[in-house]
């Protein structure tokens, strides 16, 4: 067993099931539905299909980040049982959160000088992140220690990609992800936009695509022209979706009819409420290792 503590955030939409499996801990962020305080708590307290159900009908949904007090609380135990931390942060090209876990860090290091956290801006979102977060849990049950572990993280994350499409631009439009005009003009022309993760971890649109069709055969060509060995890519594959899981189905057969040598099928899970609150519903995301993103 390991002497440290592999640490996310919610934000990585995986199962608790499949993080607690991993010996991965994670801490959740706030959101409001209509008002009402939650914790994304990985569906347990909101199931996900009563979230999205209820955006679909009206219900305004807010987030807010984990702020320095709610870092410090998390971290506290872990180094007073006497392990350091290596926590990954969502993306600092969509929140700051990683300021606030700065500041329980300089705290808490303070009051436990033996002891380390190690911060990564993961540079990644969604599955993506728990893409990254599952490579660590091999590595560090394969017994690298948390140094060297911190090192390849860095030198490694941004070979994690990350393509979306939406066939409901509701919400990227009252993110601001997407202009009003565009949204409009996009929505009576069938538009589904496909966009994915820079490497300075932003969410940027890349393709208009129109038809649900011809978008789910271009996010595959994507997997083929940047995975680790194209269309021989043996590694982990995963997809998320905010509440169109016959899309999700729809990426997914397609990724095993092109890539016939994947470790295992791919999985699918639930875009979070944290992310899902800024996507709405309609969202497909798939995630895969491949070469350095750049732009």
């Amino acid at each position: 067993m390991s002497d440290y503590i592999l640490s996310c955030e919610s934000t990585v939409d995986l199962t608790p099931y499949h993080l607690s499996s991993r010996g991965i801990s994670y801490i959740a962020y706030p959101f409001t539905v209509d008002g009402i305080p939650y914790r994304d708590d990985l569906g347990r307290t909101l199931p996900y299909d009563q979230f999205y159900e209820a955006m679909a009908n009206g219900a305004v949904t807010q987030t807010a980040q984990i702020n320095a007090y709610e870092f410090t609380e998390y971290f506290e135990p872990f180094l007073q049982d006497g392990k350091d931390v290596l926590h990954c942060c969502l993306s600092s090209g969509i929140t700051g959160v990683i300021n606030s876990a700065r500041i329980a860090k300089e705290v808490l290091e303070e009051r436990y000088p033996g002891r380390r956290i190690y911060l990564v801006d993961s540079l990644a979102a969604s599955s993506g992140s728990g893409l990254l977060m599952d490579r660590l849990a091999d590595l560090r049950d394969e017994g690298m220690d948390i140094e060297t572990l911190y090192r390849w993280t860095e030198e490694n994350k941004l070979r994690v990609h990350h393509w979306f499409f939406s066939t409901d631009l509701t919400f990227y439009i009252r993110g601001g992800r997407i202009s009003k005009t565009a949204g409009t003009v996009g929505t009576l022309l069938g538009i589904c936009p496909l966009l994915n993760v820079d490497d300075h971890g932003r969410l940027i649109p890349r393709e208009k695509i129109r038809s649900k069709k011809r978008v789910i055969g271009q996010i595959v060509s994507k997997m083929e022209q940047f995975a680790d060995g194209g269309t021989g890519y043996s590694g982990t594959c995963y997809l998320s979706h905010s509440a169109c899981p016959q899309d999700a189905e729809a990426v997914a057969a397609l990724v095993r009819q092109r890539f016939p040598r994947l470790c295992c099928p791919p999985e699918i899970n639930s875009i979070g409420t944290t992310i899902g609150s800024h996507t709405g519903p309609g969202t497909v995301a798939l995630f895969f290792w491949g070469t350095k993103r750049s732009g």
